[in-house]
């Protein structure tokens, strides 16, 4: 158990001028990768780790720390303004911040979505802080049949986003799965669907597919609308009112239960290793959407849509760090790239690190809370530039966001290979759209859908093929009724949706 003392002093260790402007450095450069679209925190903390060697531990996490912190709110920017994700996990949130931008209100969805994403990171931060070893715990017992209930469970929040019609968003599912099943077998490591195209063996890259279908798709549609006619990417009403310019207390106060949710579904999801947050921000923002009186408000410029995708996939970045530094065990890709610098600082993340290396713990628990402050004061400042940014003509802002993507997702995917993959997506990501099909249905079962099969095969390896052994966990089982109760309660609320739709 870790003394009193040693919780003091790590904390001091965090709260000095040195400490603080490695943070600030590193919440800057994360807001900046993340709202250039295709690059995302996760490659800048990988460039950044081994210039962090010649640093104190301390400092050096804490950079990092600040990197991923940022990325999440910079991701959030370009979705946004031009409905372009910055990063995956920010594409629920464009849903209903690209209409409010649109309705004139930029700076209003910007701000909704730095606050719900500082609130969102504080309350995971928060748990981490005081509860971790009892969570890290109870993920580690979460075993591959209790991962395959929790798929399912995941897969019945789909419901609350097919909308107006099942076949088509059925219909994107299944797609969705289709794609994810290129690449080898979860089980036996065999090639599949690659067509002889062996960088296809690990499957088709996420920033790929995630790009091209929800941003350059984007693109080419709004291009296509243009007819010859230059016009600012955002259209503003002029007015400066400042009510438009704003978030009030009373409208960010009416949001405190949707964050709530979000920020529980992103702690509990990012203590799950391999989950994730997009994950966690579909979720919420399904659950958020099915539970409101006014559904169909949703996709229109909704703040309680925002509040719920930021406030979930910023609580991941906290939560994350619960099987990490109790267990050993990453929950996520920037988790482990930390992993890699406490063992470059000789420290070796597990269950003894509180007891050997205490003081450090608690100046890295410091430095995060520090960081979401920091986040907060740096996104007031750079939401305003940004918004003036996407004042320029479409034809600039358009060929610029095409330009990063390309940059950002040829670094990603090292090579032009990736390029050649968001490009084809691009054009299945336009089709879809223009026939009805819902490209977030597709992204979300694409994204779960390796897990998924994974799971099944691990569960069928330990049950001799016998999965009705799930119904000896109970926790498989409280997990599957919430499914079938989770979707037989969407698929009423789209009904009732549809009911009210047709009549007007």
């Amino acid at each position: 158990m870790v003394d009193l003392a040693t919780i003091t002093a790590g904390f001091g260790d965090a709260f000095t001028p040195f400490n603080l402007m490695f943070v600030l450095f590193g919440v800057l450069l994360g807001q900046f990768v993340g709202a250039v679209p295709g690059i995302g925190p996760i490659m800048a903390m990988a460039i950044a780790i081994p210039f962090t060697f010649g640093l104190d531990p301390l400092p050096a996490i804490a950079f990092l720390v600040g990197v991923n912190k940022g990325g999440l709110v910079g991701g959030a920017v370009p979705a946004i303004l031009m409905n372009t994700p910055g990063t995956p996990d920010a594409a629920a949130t464009a849903l209903d911040g690209h209409p409010l931008a649109k309705r004139g209100k930029p700076l209003k969805a910007t701000k909704m979505a730095l606050f719900s994403s500082v609130t969102g990171d504080l309350f995971s931060d928060i748990v981490l802080i005081t509860v971790s070893a009892p969570l890290a715990i109870m993920a580690l017992k979460m075993g591959p049949i209790e991962v395959v209930a929790l798929m399912i469970f995941a897969f019945s929040i789909l419901a609350g986003l097919i909308g107006n019609s099942l076949i088509k968003g059925m219909i994107a599912a299944a797609l969705g799965l289709l794609v994810a099943s290129v690449g080898q077998d979860p089980e036996h490591y065999t090639p599949r669907l690659i067509f002889g195209y062996w960088d296809l063996f690990d499957g088709l890259p996420l920033p790929s597919v995630a790009i091209g279908m929800l941003a350059i798709s984007e693109i080419l549609r709004r291009m296509s609308l243009a007819h010859g006619n230059v016009k600012s990417g955002i259209i503003t009403d002029g007015s400066n009112r400042p009510e438009d310019r704003r978030v009030s207390w009373a409208e960010y106060w009416a949001c405190r239960y949707t964050m709530l949710r979000g920020a529980t579904i992103g702690t509990i999801l990012g203590a799950l290793p391999g989950i994730g947050s997009t994950a966690a921000a579909f979720m919420s923002y399904a659950m958020t959407k099915a539970g409101s009186k006014d559904p169909s408000s949703f996709g229109k410029g909704n703040l309680q849509g925002i509040a719920a995708s930021e406030s979930a996939n910023s609580a991941v970045v906290g939560a994350n760090l619960i099987p990490l530094l109790t267990l050993g065990i990453p929950g996520s890709v920037g988790a482990a790239l930390i992993i890699s610098a406490f063992m470059i600082h000789g420290m070796q993340p597990g269950p003894l690190l509180f007891e050997q290396q205490g003081r450090l713990v608690y100046g890295l628990f410091g430095a995060m809370l520090m960081a979401n402050f920091v986040n907060l004061w740096v996104g007031q400042l750079g939401l305003r530039f940004w918004t003036k940014v996407v004042s320029a003509p479409e034809s600039i802002i358009f060929s610029a966001a095409l330009l990063l993507c390309i940059v950002g997702v040829s670094m990603a995917t090292s090579g032009l290979f990736g390029v050649a993959i968001m490009l084809i997506f691009a054009i299945v990501g336009y089709l879809m759209s223009t026939f009805g099909y819902s490209l977030v249905i597709f992204i979300i079962a694409f994204f779960l859908g390796p897990r998924f099969e994974k799971s099944i095969a691990q569960s069928l390896a330990l049950t001799n093929g016998d999965l009705t052994q799930m119904f000896k966990s109970p926790v498989a089982v409280a997990l599957l009724v919430l499914s079938v109760v989770s979707f037989v309660y969407f698929m009423r609320k789209n009904a009732e949706a549809e009911a009210i739709d047709s009549k007007t």
